[in-house]
C-alpha cells in the first residue's frame, strides 16, 4: 500500500488520545471511523473532538470551514465491524495494558479488510509481541503519538520484529501528512526513545529523594532552572501521573532487568493513590496546598551530575542496541519531553569521562544495578563524546545547533531560522551566541545581499526569551546584566547591518522575539500573529534594547502603551502602529517575505548600505544624520551601480546591481 492509497483510517478508543489522533487524522484530510465500546464513550470522544475544532478555529489556527469540514469526515461507531469497514490503516489506541490490546486484535483481526495496516499506540508495551498475534505482523508497528496529538509534533514510528519496511514508510510518510514529525525506534525495545530517557530519570530523582542525599525541592529546582527541562522531575510526575511512569518502569524492570527496580517511593504514591494532579495530591499537593512551588536557588551540582549520568547511560543503551542514533534521541526527546537540548548534547557538554566517573563510583557505593555503564557509554566516553569531535569540514562554516543558516547563491538571501520549535523559539544564550556568529557571517558574505529572519514551525516567530535559563542564573543581578548586554549587543548587529534584514513574523512574536523582531528593518507578519511585549507582567522590563528600538519606529506614546500595558496585539493591529510593514494569509507567509527579501536583495548595496547608515546617524543628531546622507550621496556618484540604474532607467530594463 502507497500512502495516496491511504483514504480511511479507523481509531479504536475515543478516550483522551484516541479522539485526539482522530482529529489530527481528519484534519489531515482523511476519512475517520472512531469507535468505542458503547455509545456514551464514543459520544463524549466525538463532542471533545468538536470542541477541539471549535477552539483552534477560535484562535484562527484553522479556519470555521476547515473546522467543519474536518469534523464532517468523522463518523462515530460502537460496532466494530461497521468501524472498519473500509479502513486502510487501523489505530488503537485502547487501555495500556497487553491482554486488552491482545483482546482486541483478536476481534480486529476478523473484521478488518485483508489490505488494511495495523498500529498501535503504546508508550512502552512490545511491537512484536502484540503483532504476533494477529495474520499480519509484517503489516504491523508502532506510532506512538504524544498527549496531546493535536499540539505535539513527535510520533515514534516503532518497528517489531516482523514489520516491513515499506510498513514503517507508510506510517511514516501518514504521520508527516498529520503535520507530526515521525522519529523511527528501528528496534523494538521498552519505552522505545523518550520514555526510556525519562522514566529512569524520574525512577532516579526518586532514589536520590529515598536516600536522602537530596531533597525533592532541590532535585526539581535542578532539573528544572539549572538542566533547563521543561518541568522538575517530580512536577513532571504529577503532570503525566505517578502511576502511568511506574507502570512503564514495571514493565521495563520485568523486561531489562534490576536496573529498572522501581523506587518505593514511587510505589508508595500508587498504592496511597496519590497519583499527583489528576487525584489532587502526588508529590505536591493541589488541593490543600500550592502545587509544585519550586525554588530558583536550590540547584545542586550532585544531582545535576547523578541525572545527566543516568541519563547519558540510557542514550547509551540506546545507541548501542541499535534502537536509534544519537542525533533521533535528541530530536524525539526535543519534540517529545520539551527538553531545551537532547540528552545526548547534554550528555557531551557534561563531558562523557566524567559522567562515567559518577556512574562507576555510585556502582562501587551502592552495588546498584541501574549504575553500571554500559560499553557503548565508555566507548563513547574514549570517541569524545556520543558525536566524537563534533566537527564539520571547516569550509562548510559552523554547524549551529539551534539554528538553520543557509544562503541562497541564486536570490543572494541569507536565511536565519531560529530552530526550537519544541521550546516556541524561545531565545536562550546558546541562540544569542549562535544568532550573533550567524550575523557576522552574513554581514562579512559579499555574496548575500539581504537577510532573512524567521522561527521553525508556525507556532511562533519567537515567545520571548527562554524564562527557565534565565532563572537559572539564581537572581543574579550581575549575570541579569551580562545577559542584558548580550541580547543588546547581537541584536545591535541586526541592526547595524548594512544589508536589508526582514523578520518574518508567524504565530507569537512576544517579548525577548518581539525585541528582535524590532532590530529588523522591515516586518512582514502572518494574520494569526500575537506580538507583544509582555515582560512587566512578570516584574521585568524589555532588557534586550525594546526600551529604546521600539519607541523609535512606534513612537514613544505606542511604545509605552505596548510595554506598560503588557497587553497582546493581533498584527492588523500592530500594522495600523506602523509597527507591522505588511500583513498577508498565514499561507502565505514564507512566499511574500521570500519575495520580499529577494527584492531587496537585488537592490543597489552601496546605495543601502549608505541609507541606512543615515538613517540610523541621524536618531540622536539631525546634523550628524544629513552629513552621512551628503557623504553617500557623493560616494554613489562615482559607482558603477548608479551607472547601471540609470541605464536601466532610460532602457525602460531591469538594473543588474553588482555593488561597485
Amino acid at each position: 500500500m502507497q500512502l495516496e492509497d491511504v483514504q480511511r483510517v479507523a481509531v479504536l478508543g475515543a478516550g483522551n488520545m484516541g479522539h485526539g489522533i482522530a482529529e489530527v487524522a481528519a484534519l489531515a484530510g482523511y476519512d475517520v471511523s472512531l469507535r468505542d465500546i458503547n455509545d456514551d464513550l464514543v459520544q463524549k470522544g466525538y463532542d471533545q473532538i468538536e470542541w477541539s475544532l471549535g477552539k483552534l478555529a477560535e484562535k484562527d489556527r484553522i479556519g470555521d470551514d476547515e473546522a467543519d469540514a474536518a469534523l464532517d469526515r468523522v463518523d462515530a461507531f460502537v460496532d466494530l465491524g461497521d468501524a472498519l469497514d473500509g479502513a486502510d490503516v487501523v489505530v488503537e489506541v485502547v487501555p495500556e495494558k497487553m491482554a486488552i490490546k491482545k483482546d482486541v486484535y483478536d476481534d480486529v483481526v476478523e473484521h478488518a479488510p485483508d489490505e488494511a495496516v495495523f498500529v498501535t499506540n503504546t508508550s512502552s508495551l512490545s511491537i512484536t509481541e502484540l503483532s504476533e498475534v494477529t495474520d499480519r505482523p509484517e503489516r504491523f508497528c508502532g506510532m506512538h503519538f504524544f498527549n496531546p496529538p493535536v499540539r505535539m509534533d513527535l510520533v515514534e514510528v516503532i518497528s517489531g520484529k516482523h514489520t516491513s519496511d515499506d510498513t514503517l514508510e507508510l506510517i511514516e510518510g501518514l504521520a508527516e501528512s498529520m503535520g507530526k514529525t515521525p522519529v523511527r525506534v528501528r528496534k523494538d525495545s521498552p519505552g522505545f526513545i523518550v520514555n526510556r530517557i525519562l522514566v529512569p530519570l524520574m525512577n532516579e530523582a526518586a532514589w536520590i529523594v529515598e536516600s536522602g542525599d537530596a531533597t525533592m525541592e532541590a532535585v526539581d529546582s535542578t532539573t528544572k532552572f539549572d538542566m533547563g527541562l521543561p518541568m522538575g522531575s517530580f512536577e513532571l510526575a504529577d503532570q503525566v501521573g505517578i502511576d502511568v511512569g511506574y507502570h512503564v518502569l514495571e514493565y521495563m524492570h520485568e523486561v531489562l532487568g534490576d536496573a529498572y527496580r522501581p523506587c518505593p517511593l514511587l510505589g508508595e504514591k500508587v498504592e496511597a493513590e496519590d497519583l499527583g494532579k489528576k487525584t489532587g495530591k502526588g508529590f505536591y499537593d493541589y488541593e490543600d496546598g500550592d502545587g509544585a512551588q519550586i525554588p530558583t536557588d536550590a540547584v545542586d551540582a550532585d544531582v545535576r551530575r547523578r541525572l545527566l549520568a543516568v541519563m547519558a547511560n540510557e542514550t547509551a543503551g540506546l545507541i548501542g542496541d541499535d534502537v536509534a542514533d544519537a542525533d533521533d534521541i535528541d530530536e524525539a526527546v526535543k519534540l517529545g519531553a520539551g527538553f531545551p537540548d537532547g540528552p545526548a548534547k547534554l550528555a557531551d557538554e557534561e563531558g562523557l569521562d566524567a559522567l562515567v566517573e559518577t556512574l562507576d563510583a555510585l556502582a562501587a557505593e551502592t552495588g546498584e544495578a541501574r549504575y553500571e555503564a554500559t560499553d557503548y557509554l565508555r566507548e563513547a566516553a574514549e570517541e569524545g563524546g556520543f558525536r566524537g569531535d563534533g566537527g564539520g569540514d571547516a569550509d562548510d562554516g559552523p554547524d549551529y545547533e539551534v539554528l538553520n543558516v543557509e544562503v541562497d547563491a541564486e536570490s543572494r538571501v541569507g536565511h536565519i531560522e531560529i530552530d526550537r520549535p519544541h521550546r516556541m523559539n524561545t531565545i536562550s544564550g546558546e541562540v544569542l551566541d549562535e544568532l550573533a556568529d550567524a550575523v557576522d557571517r552574513l554581514d562579512d558574505d559579499d555574496e548575500v545581499r539581504a537577510i532573512l529572519l524567521s522561527g521553525a514551525g508556525d507556532r511562533a516567530f519567537s515567545a520571548g526569551a527562554d524564562v527557565q535559563s534565565m532563572a537559572a542564573g539564581g537572581a543574579d543581578p550581575i549575570h541579569a546584566v551580562e545577559l542584558s548586554r548580550q541580547g543588546q549587543q547581537t541584536f545591535g548587529k541586526l541592526e547595524s547591518s548594512d544589508k536589508p534584514v526582514i523578520a518574518a513574523i508567524d504565530g507569537y512574536c512576544l517579548g525577548g522575539g518581539m525585541e528582535l523582531a524590532t532590530a529588523a528593518d522591515m516586518r512582514i507578519a502572518s494574520e494569526r500573529s500575537e506580538l507583544g511585549q509582555p515582560e512587566l507582567d512578570l516584574g521585568l522590563l524589555p532588557g534586550w534594547g525594546g526600551t529604546q528600538r521600539l519607541a523609535r519606529v512606534v513612537g514613544e506614546g505606542r511604545a509605552k502603551e505596548i510595554i506598560l500595558t503588557a497587553d497582546r496585539y493581533d498584527a492588523e493591529t500592530m500594522a495600523d502602529y506602523d509597527f507591522v510593514n505588511e500583513v498577508v494569509p498565514d499561507d502565505k507567509l514564507d512566499e511574500r517575505a521570500r519575495e520580499l527579501a529577494e527584492q531587496l536583495a537585488g537592490g543597489p548595496p552601496i546605495a543601502q548600505k549608505y541609507t541606512k547608515r543615515a538613517i540610523h546617524a541621524g536618531r540622536t543628531d539631525n546634523e550628524a544624520g544629513l552629513e552621512v546622507e551628503a557623504m553617500g550621496f557623493g560616494h554613489v556618484m562615482n559607482t558603477d551601480d548608479l551607472m547601471e540604474g540609470i541605464t536601466a532607467f532610460m532602457g525602460d530594463g531591469e538594473p543588474e546591481f553588482e555593488g561597485k
